[in-house]
């Protein structure tokens, strides 16, 4: 990357609008355009930098750029933000002056953008540690915490500071930072209340709604739908680009690192919801009896939770917001509020809250970074405050911002001029007027004590009676209509004869940077800022820890009736105690501009931009500098730029500088009257001097680049020339022994070639005699071999031919035995050969039966009934045999493959089938359906958990039935639990106990032979359980539950279980009365179910369909 030098060095436009030549409007625009189309957004001019947003990420402010401009002269270098800052830095600690850098520029500029690059290069510059670390860290981290609760989105900016801040960050004597002072001017608390078409609220409101964790909100009682919010405007609640969750995390974070504890963060948020909650209080006018509207809440849930957040009683606050108190003297008179004024009331309370909460916020900020010693300490002062500001409707707001900019605008002329004439004094130079406009006759027409605007819109509050925006303007028109910078219709500048533009209620101030039209609406009652004294009293009674810090006067104790000073008193003395503080620092400005209303990169609007040009008094400030010289530069630098444009400066200058520069101006032929020696620089009057300079220093510097490139081609030739010849006696070298090693090397191997054929020779001879003496030794053993083989062979054969000969006469007296034997045992043979036939023909018809039936196995299955057909009658028995073995044995098999949970199962189906099977007609449907026991999951299901925990015992069965009511034959839900030692009955709906039985008082359980789900509990005559009667009740799980009930009282009773009785009509007893229950099939009323009907005082009817 490419590494400019110098200010002048590969230049895109000029850099420092000093040296623009020719100086007008056109120009100046076109210049700025220039270097912005080239990515240049900074210029200067002189010290000043003029920054133009470019709405997007630039790669200029890496560390590596911070290295780069580390140190630097401010001239040395390309125009950038951080020259200014390191010149700021540098004189601080060096030189030990306090410095202050003044940004200003209109919304969306970028002035607050300026402010943390400048606090960023300072952090990144000064000293490290621990200590140094963490103040850096928390004076950066001030900046989301503030902007949060102060920034907003506008039309022209998405991120628009609402209020000024100036911070003065503190040094001590090496450089490093050791905290920081903030100070705010005007936040805009209208904002809070009503926002225009376009715009948003402050960032928190909807960070909060949209960060916060859903705990976080339930206890701020609030909602995350913006809509549900009167504060919170709809049409922009959305901005592109912003992340409000994102951006509220940072802000917890930010808040925890400046030194915010998780109660004060907690209280903060609170007062934030109480300002949205306070939005959605709406009022409705009631008659009293003297005819006099009296405002009533008309909803009064958010007042209610508003004061739960705050810790107020709610009928002080609604009777605060229906009734006013004034006091005078010794008297107190109460007045009640209309609708108008109650909802008057409650906005200049919700601007209150929140204008003293972010004052409060700043207070705190500044006891965490304030620096801690009580040493003198160097001070930096940041300002970002607004932009001098026209818009279409300007009221009190704009009119104060602007006076702002009227006494900036003053003081910076003041400090540029009195720099410019330190800095000739300094150099032994004459100093001569330079002539400009000084507004101090705009400031004094705004801020005059007796006759100013401030002033009299103050005596026009405090006046007694009837005051109104326009007995203000008569007192203006009265009072300024002779002004040459102030007009209206009834003033002798208006023209009024002519100029239709000025309205009836307005008037227009001439400021600096052009004139603008002020709506005289609303500045009466923005300038009282009235806040009603009930409403501070109720505040100060809250028990929220911050309440009484915010609202000091509603001290009962310390009542003042003195009326509290207005806003534009006391912006008036925050502005004075500024310019004062300015006054006693060196000014660093920064000129932010912004280049079109589109937020979009790229775009240069010369309109807009020289709107800006003019009201930011950019051409102003260069005519001040130039009024004098254009251009100075120490003498060092300036000789050793263009020592090259004079034989006798070049290459080196052995005297002193100045001797130098004179030397080379006078060989130069530059005319005295353009330039002046001061007494550590050279001052050059006019541009064109400077661009004749640089000029005449490029064409040298490009003479001096071919005389460069001659002598390095010729060096370089030489250089070639002395290696090539050395590079030769080096290869002739290295060759000369390459041939003599080769020479050497075939001589060797010549020798050894020779040496080795003799060898060979000699080896042969020898191996030819060793075969000899081993061939011979060989053929003796083979004969010897052969001969003995014979030997061998012959007596081999001998042997054969006598065990040959002994064989044959074995057999044939084998053959002639055995003959013999059977001649002998023929007739005995013959008498016993049926027998041995038959007993063999059975076992191979047996041994063929048992190889079938192995191939024909039926399946494991204990209920498969099939077995291969029996082949033969006498295999009968067998076979019936055959087939109950393999059953048990696979009955067997198949049981050993149950789990305990299984076994159960079936031994409760076995059981159920013992019980029903052939005596109820209900029993077949049952055997397929598993037995669940738990069929309401009660141990699982939290809607049962109060009556899982009323149940000690493991719950083996638990499913709901009906309960049958004598009086009607209706049925009652009930949840059934059957435990080890009890029976219980609750309701299905509360969970409540209605029954519990110990199955110690069961005498029996009774059912019909029909498919119904009736069954009876009847219990033992004397129990205590008897007190009630006997339980008539009705399940679709009648088989389990009886077969359940009869296993348990069977494993777990002494006696016997008890009984059942299958039968269609038997006996209930209900209390004192026994009823008969009596099934009969029918057609129900209610289709394919069961239902019972009373008949009499002594009979209760089950009609049961009838089975398909």
């Amino acid at each position: 990357m490419e590494v400019k030098t110098s200010l002048l060095d590969n230049m895109i436009g000029v850099g420092d609008m000093v040296l623009l030549e020719p100086l007008n409007e056109d120009s100046f625009l076109d210049n700025l355009k220039k270097r912005f189309d080239h990515n240049e957004i900074y210029t200067y001019i002189g010290s000043v930098v003029i920054s133009i947003n470019p709405y997007r990420s630039l790669p200029i402010y890496t560390p590596e750029k911070v290295e780069e401009y580390r140190n630097r002269n401010f001239y040395e270098l390309s125009p950038h933000i951080y020259a200014l800052a390191d010149e700021a830095y540098r004189s601080l600690r060096d030189q030990d002056k306090d410095q202050c850098i003044l940004i200003t520029g209109e919304s969306g500029a970028g002035k607050t953008e300026a402010s943390k690059l400048v606090m960023s290069y300072v952090a990144a510059v000064c000293g490290k540690g621990q200590e140094v670390n963490k103040v850096k860290e928390q004076l950066l981290q001030s900046n989301p915490v503030l902007e949060a609760f102060g920034n907003a989105k506008t039309v022209r900016n998405d991120n628009s500071s609402r209020f000024g801040k100036y911070m003065d960050i503190e040094f001590d004597f090496k450089g490093d930072p050791l905290g920081g002072v903030i100070s705010n001017y005007l936040l805009e608390k209208s904002r809070v209340v009503k926002q225009p078409r376009g715009e948003r609220n402050f960032h928190i409101f909807y960070q909060l709604l949209s960060g916060a964790s859903d705990d976080t909100l339930k206890k701020l009682k609030l909602d995350r739908d913006f809509s549900k919010y009167n504060y919170l405007s709809l049409d922009s609640a959305a901005v592109s680009g912003l992340d409000d969750a994102a951006n509220f995390r940072t802000v917890r974070n930010a808040m925890q690192i400046v030194g915010f504890m998780e109660n004060e963060m907690q209280s903060v948020l609170e007062l934030v919801a109480a300002v949205l909650k306070l939005g959605n209080i709406e009022f409705k006018p009631e008659l009293r009896c003297n005819g006099i509207d009296e405002s009533r809440v008309k909803d009064k849930n958010d007042l209610k939770e508003m004061c739960e957040l705050l810790g107020i009683e709610q009928s002080v606050l609604e009777r605060a917001f229906s009734y006013r108190t004034v006091e005078a003297k010794m008297e107190k008179v109460s007045t009640t509020l209309n609708v108008a004024q109650a909802y008057y009331a409650r906005d200049a309370l919700a601007k209150n809250l929140y204008s003293r909460l972010f004052s409060w916020l700043i207070t705190r900020i500044n006891e965490t970074i304030r620096a801690q010693a009580k040493t003198r300490h160097k001070v930096m002062g940041v300002l970002d405050i607004y932009g001098f500001e026209i818009f279409e409707d300007n009221s009190f707001e704009q009119f104060i911002i602007n006076y702002c900019n009227e006494k900036l605008q003053q003081i910076f002329i003041e400090l540029t001029l009195r720099e410019e004439q330190e800095e000739y004094v300094r150099e032994g130079i004459e100093w001569t007027n330079i002539e400009y406009f000084n507004n101090a006759i705009i400031c004094d027409l705004i801020e005059n004590n007796q006759n100013g605007i401030l002033a009299m819109l103050d005596e026009e509050c405090l006046r007694p009676g009837t005051v109104t925006d326009e007995t203000f303007l008569d007192k203006l028109n009265t009072i300024c209509a002779e002004h040459q910078h102030f007009e209206s219709r009834l003033s002798k500048n208006s023209k009024f004869l002519t100029d239709h533009s000025l309205p009836h209620n307005c008037f227009r101030i001439q400021h600096y940077a052009g004139k603008v039209l002020y709506k005289a609406e609303g500045f009466v009652d923005k300038n009282n800022d009235l806040l009603y004294r009930d409403l501070s009293q109720a505040m100060y009674k809250a028990n929220h820890s911050l309440m009484k810090q915010l609202f000091p006067e509603g001290n009962p104790a310390k009542v003042n009736l003195k009326r509290p000073p207005t806003a534009g008193f006391q912006f008036r003395a925050s502005v004075g105690t500024l310019m004062s503080n300015l006054q006693t620092k060196n000014p660093n400005y920064i000129r932010c501009v912004k280049p079109n209303d589109k937020k979009a990169s790229h775009i240069f609007t010369e309109a807009l931009v020289c709107h800006q040009v003019r009201y930011l008094g950019l051409m102003e400030n260069v005519r001040v500098r130039r009024a004098g010289y254009a251009f100075r530069q120490a003498y060092e630098p300036c000789l050793e730029r263009y020592k090259m444009l004079c034989k006798k400066t070049w290459p080196h200058w052995r005297g002193p500088a100045r001797e130098g520069v004179e030397v080379l101006l006078t060989d130069l032929q530059v005319p005295t009257e353009e330039f002046s020696y001061g007494r550590s620089k050279i001052f050059i009057r006019n541009p064109r001097t400077l661009f004749f300079l640089e000029e005449k220093r490029k064409q040298c510097l490009e003479d001096l680049a071919t005389l460069i490139q001659k002598i390095y081609r010729g060096w370089k030739c030489r250089r070639q020339f002395l290696l090539l010849k050395k590079s030769q006696i080096v290869v002739a070298a290295w060759y000369r022994r390459y041939a003599q090693q080769k020479k050497y090397q075939n001589i060797k191997k010549a020798t050894t070639v020779v040496q080795s054929y003799a060898r060979g020779w000699q080896a042969r001879k020898l191996l030819r005699k060793l075969k000899h003496e081993k061939k011979c030794e060989e053929a003796v053993t083979t004969i010897s071999a052969y001969w003995h083989g014979t030997q061998a062979r012959r007596e081999l054969r001998r042997l054969k031919e006598e065990a040959r000969r002994e064989h044959a006469v074995a057999v044939i007296w084998a053959y002639w035995q055995g003959l013999k034997v059977r001649r002998e045992y023929r007739k005995f043979f013959r008498a016993n050969a049926g027998k041995k036939i038959y007993n063999f023909t059975i076992q191979r018809i047996m041994q063929k039966y048992f190889l079938d039936l192995k191939h024909n196995m039926p399946p494991m299955s204990p209920i498969d009934k099939s077995w291969p057909p029996r082949p033969y009658l006498f295999l009968e028995g067998v076979h019936t045999e055959l087939k109950r073995i393999f059953h048990l044995w696979r009955c067997k098999k198949y049981r050993s493959q149950f789990t305990e949970e299984k076994r159960a199962v079936y031994e409760e189906k076995l059981k159920a089938s013992e019980l029903f099977k052939d005596k109820k007609a209900l029993y077949p449907s049952s055997v397929s359906q598993p037995f669940k026991g738990d069929y309401l999951e009660i141990n699982k299901n939290p809607k049962y958990q109060k009556l899982n925990n009323v149940v000690d015992e493991k719950v083996l069965l638990a499913d709901v039935v009906n309960k049958i009511n004598r009086a009607n034959g209706k049925g009652s839900a009930r949840i059934l639990l059957l435990t080890k030692r009890s029976l219980i009955l609750a309701d299905q709906k509360t969970g409540h106990v209605k029954a519990s039985v110990p199955l110690a008082d069961l005498a029996s359980v009774s059912a019909s032979t029909q498919a119904d789900g009736f069954f009876a509990l009847q219990l033992k005559e004397g129990s205590t359980s008897a007190a009630k009667g006997d339980f008539l009740l009705s399940s679709d799980h009648l088989i389990e539950i009886i077969t359940k009930l009869h296993r348990v009282s069977a494993s777990f009773s002494e006696k016997e279980p008890i009984g059942l009785d299958i039968s269609d009509e038997f006996l209930v007893q209900f209390k004192h009365d026994k009823v008969c229950i009596k099934f009969i099939q029918g057609s129900p009323k209610n289709g394919n179910n069961a239902s019972c009907k009373r008949k009499n005082n002594r009979l209760l009817e089950v009609s049961v369909p009838v089975s398909p």
